[in-house]
């Protein structure tokens, strides 16, 4: 049967299980839009590329299945990157279906034409151009399957205009490419060999892949061999924070204690993580020259494991495939009860809140969340010194409940707030965001209220790009440039788009306000209202410029 490429393209993706998109419509990709309009695909209609493709990679996060986002040609492809790097970085499958200019007007600088091969060839895992119409099964069937296998990522499709809008006879592949599991109980046996040799293990879950099953297996595994856990940057979920082989999370605002355990630990289980930059901070913790550690390291990709750091054993396989495997392993000997409970205590130090300026107390909010909201409720955030309390003060208690970006991207909390809600209507949605973090996609916050979205946005208003200002007054004390912001009444932005408005100046006035919007039903905004001096957990504004002053009176 002929059918248009429009139509080839959303029967394919019927046919991979996709039930929603997230565009920016064009008119580059007309006929795709045109495929989607009786599919029963959702198409959720963003305001940005950027945003759109942040929710689409949200959804692969929640999922594990590629998230799918379509946008035009040209800047609509260039906005989309941020989400593509996020994706990269994050070992997120997502497809980006890109509209191009027609096949006979290419190589003229045709208007908005790129060559998405060169512009995305580093960034996503594969970036191609389709040019026949019955090719498109092939490349889309191909596009899911990379962006799923070996570490997940970011595929580029790039649809030229001509191409969508001709017809083909041409049958549609029969869906997800299945995978036998193997059996890895002997390797299992050789990890544990292994790591018995050691006096101080530190167990590190990282990476893609993780879901319910992974994470009752890790707590099943850290119990019976009693061995501390720790988690990646920003994937605090994978392990009950509240079990008692927690270590705490390797972040950028990383415990001091368990820097210093990281430092002392003679053998790394790495399960997941590529154990990179920030677990690393910068590759200090461990010199990728020489250091003193055994690292076994698990990885689903091959080429991962020896990039950086050369282990001494490595398996390539999932982590929580692998994990399946090491929780039906007996106890290995004494274990390592002593060293575990230690680095549990660190811990629970560290996460005991430590009071900051001001009227509007951050880590008493942080806290009250922890205690009060749903064990499922899902938490989201961008980047900014902001989410230093929700990292050091919010318990994850069970896994797909953090949405935030290991690449460091602002304003991605909202936007994955808002896939967040529309995946699990029924959940409790949060998203923490900085006053110039929630400014990068809170116009986002019509399409939350188009398509029922109701997340509800704590937006802590310090007037300032915080951690810019932190790093300035570290290096460049007194010398403020750039880092301040005049922002609007947030709560009334919230209710000028249709959703709900609070704004919080006082610690104790928080709880009221989260109710109320709560029974709202819809997009919600409550503006905490803080003090310039709450720099960091433990950092004031003051104290951040007199060790700058410090620092430069040293160099003379």
């Amino acid at each position: 049967m002929e059918r248009h490429g429009g139509k080839i393209l959303s029967d394919q993706l019927q046919r991979l299980g996709v039930r929603r998109v997230f565009s920016v419509p064009g008119e580059s990709f007309l006929a795709a839009l045109d495929g989607l309009y009786d599919s029963g695909i959702q198409n959720v209609v963003c305001r940005h590329e950027g945003a759109a493709a942040m929710m689409a990679e949200a959804y692969g996060k929640m999922t594990g299945q590629p998230g799918v986002c379509f946008v035009t040609r040209g800047p609509g492809a260039t906005n989309a990157s941020a989400g593509i790097h996020i994706a990269r970085q994050d070992s997120t499958p997502l497809v980006l279906f890109v509209g191009q200019i027609e096949t006979g007007h290419r190589d003229r600088e045709a208007f908005q034409e790129i060559d998405y091969r060169q512009v995305f060839g580093g960034l996503a895992k594969w970036a191609t151009e389709v040019d026949q119409t019955d090719r498109l099964p092939e490349y889309i069937g191909r596009a899911f399957h990379v962006a799923t296998s070996g570490r997940p990522g970011p595929v580029v499709l790039a649809l030229p205009e001509d191409m969508l809008s001709a017809t083909a006879d041409v049958p549609d592949l029969p869906g997800p490419i299945q995978s036998a599991a193997p059996d890895w109980t002997r390797a299992a046996h050789q990890v544990m060999a292994e790591l018995s040799r050691a006096d101080r293990p530190l167990v590190i879950a990282g990476g893609s892949h993780w879901n319910a099953t992974a994470a009752h297996d890790l707590a099943r595994f850290a119990g019976t061999q009693r061995i501390p856990v720790a988690t990646g940057f920003r994937r605090q979920d994978y392990f009950d924070n509240r079990d008692p082989h927690y270590a705490g999370d390797l972040n950028v605002g990383i415990s001091p204690r368990l820097a210093k355990r990281l430092k002392e630990a003679d053998t790394l289980l790495v399960l997941g993580s590529r154990l990179g930059d920030i677990e690393t901070q910068g590759y200090t913790a461990l010199d990728p020259a020489g250091h003193d550690k055994r690292i076994i390291h698990i990885h689903a990709d091959p080429d991962e494991p020896g990039r950086v750091y050369q282990p001494a054993l490595t398996v390539t396989a999932d982590a929580p495939s692998f994990v399946a495997a090491l929780a039906t392993l007996n106890a290995a000997g004494p274990g390592w009860a002593e060293w575990a409970a230690a680095t549990n205590a660190d811990y629970l130090w560290w996460s005991t809140p430590f009071e900051s300026p001001g009227a509007v107390k951050q880590e008493q909010v942080i806290h009250w969340l922890s205690q009060r909201l749903p064990e499922d409720a899902i938490i989201t955030n961008g980047a900014g010194n902001y989410a230093a309390w929700l990292h050091r003060y919010f318990a994850y208690k069970q896994p797909k409940t953090q949405l935030a970006p290991t690449s460091g991207s602002m304003g991605y909390g909202f936007p994955a707030a808002i896939s967040a809600s529309l995946q699990h209507p029924d959940r409790t949605v949060v998203c923490l965001a900085g006053d110039g973090c929630f400014q990068m996609t809170l116009n986002e916050m019509s399409t939350a209220v188009q398509h029922g979205a109701h997340p509800i946005v704590i937006v802590v208003n310090n007037g300032r790009y915080g951690t810019i200002r932190m790093h300035q007054e570290k290096h460049y004390p007194g010398r403020v440039s750039g880092t301040m912001l005049a922002n609007p009444d947030f709560a009334a932005l919230a209710r000028a788009y249709g959703g709900h408005g609070e704004t919080v100046t006082e610690t104790a006035q928080f709880p009221d306000a989260f109710a109320r919007a709560l029974a709202s039903g819809t997009v919600a905004v409550i503006e905490l209202k803080v003090d310039e001096e709450a720099l960091g957990t433990s950092l004031t504004l003051s104290a951040a410029r007199t060790a700058g002053e410090a620092m430069q009176k040293q160099r003379g």
